[in-house]
């Protein structure tokens, strides 16, 4: 018998083996400051393009003000207990109804935290008989549901609806051997690309099979569509969306997050979602504050308005420019360039170093080996000076990744692993 532990000694992973040369640098980073498009890493000014606060209100005046007054009355414990037995409160009542409203659905449930919830909700919503079919490219929030589930379930390819069809249709002679349904999970917007997910051509084969939809749309809220209800409403399909799921964690800058379906849908799911029956509830000084900012996302579509006017600019500036940045149709901004693991972490301290620009890297196993993901958020925080700057630091480190600059240093770095 082996010890448990034996292969973690043995392979620390695909990420974890560069641990002791990416560790406090290029992951687990630690920015420093108050929460805005310019903040500190390692004590000096960067430019920050990953911080997911869309909509900049993070760091608002008005929303720090009743952040702080919220937790001065209600503490950071109140209430306790989970929501159906001691945790349950008017408040928390009025935000589910503003949410539901504000996404145009019937009713709403809040939720501890966006992963945990999506996991969960997976789970009560399909039983052994039942069959999943999703996105290739989906959350690992979702997949770690699909765990769960104890019945069949397939992937279709990325954004691909023939893929989706074939599968439908091989979940659809499965579902009538036993008996169950099928449940299609997509993404409003896909974090990683940013491409938004094909909603309308998905709904669209609601006509031909009988199945339900399931969407997380985590960058989609308060980003996308007139009012922000997210890519259902960007794609006019809001309505044929069985649940829909957001987090506050993007636009809402904060922490919880809710699902959005017809009010006897969002009864059974209370009485069945294991992560929130046996979890505390959400504090009231979190609920509070997302009634605040969802009352700002209604009341002032500036917001969106100065968001979207640095994504258009940073967007367009880095196509003018030659950038690979894939058929993004949101917000979420990737910079695709060719190069090894250890040419991207070369390239990043240069980024950071010498440009002040910081940005989320993105490598293999995520993406295919031999490219690097650059990932940047835009916020209504930052300047068109931000996207300038950002801009002409772009064009100089592809210029020392395309000369080899980058390549020579990672090889001092293998050198030192000890690696050829």
């Amino acid at each position: 018998m082996k010890d448990l532990f034996a292969k973690i000694y043995k392979d620390k992973g695909p990420l974890g083996k560069w641990a002791s040369q990416a560790e406090g640098y290029f992951v687990f980073p630690k920015l420093e400051g108050e929460i805005s498009n310019r903040m500190k890493f390692q004590g000096k000014d960067v430019i920050t393009w990953s911080i997911n606060d869309y909509l900049g209100l993070a760091n608002h005046p008005e929303v720090r003000k009743v952040d702080a007054e919220a937790a001065a009355q209600y503490g950071s414990a109140y209430p306790m207990g989970a929501r159906m037995m001691s945790g349950h409160t008017d408040l928390h009542e009025q935000l589910q109804n503003e949410l539901a409203a504000f996404v145009g659905k019937e009713a709403s449930y809040l939720l501890n935290f966006g992963y945990q919830g999506m996991v969960s909700t997976v789970d009560a919503l399909v039983s052994k008989d039942d069959i999943i079919v999703y996105d290739v490219d989906s959350h690992a929030c979702i997949i770690d549901g699909v765990r769960l589930h104890m019945g069949k379930r397939f992937t279709f390819k990325h954004n691909d609806i023939e893929s989706l069809e074939k599968n439908l249709e091989r979940a659809t002679k499965m579902a009538e051997q036993t008996g169950g349904g099928i449940l299609v999970i997509s993404e409003g917007v896909f974090g990683m690309r940013g491409e938004q997910g094909k909603l309308k051509e998905i709904v669209a084969l609601k006509k031909k099979f009988n199945f339900r939809l399931f969407v997380d749309d985590a960058h989609g809220f308060g980003t996308l569509g007139e009012t922000g209800a997210g890519a259902g409403q960007e794609q006019g399909v809001q309505d044929e969306i069985d649940v829909y799921f957001a987090t506050f964690a993007k636009s809402m800058a904060s922490t919880g997050a809710f699902i959005a379906a017809d009010k006897e849908i969002i009864d059974y799911l209370k009485y069945n979602l294991r992560s929130q029956m046996f979890a505390k509830s959400l504090q009231m000084q979190l609920v509070v504050g997302a009634l605040k900012r969802l009352d700002m996302l209604r009341t002032m579509p500036e917001l969106k308005q100065n968001l979207w006017k640095i994504v258009n600019a940073l967007q367009s500036g880095l196509k003018e420019r030659g950038f690979d940045i894939g058929t993004t149709q949101s917000c979420v901004t990737p910079v695709y360039l060719k190069g090894s693991i250890p040419e991207a972490m070369a390239l990043v301290k240069d980024l950071r170093e010498n440009h002040g620009i910081f940005c989320s890297i993105v490598v293999y196993p995520v993406i295919p080996k031999g490219l690097i993901l650059l990932r940047m958020i835009p916020t209504a925080s930052h300047t068109l000076q931000d996207v300038e700057e950002t801009l002409e630091a772009f064009s100089a480190i592809r210029s020392r990744l395309e000369d080899g600059t980058y390549k020579r240093l990672s090889a001092k770095l293998m050198a030192a692993m000890g690696e050829s």
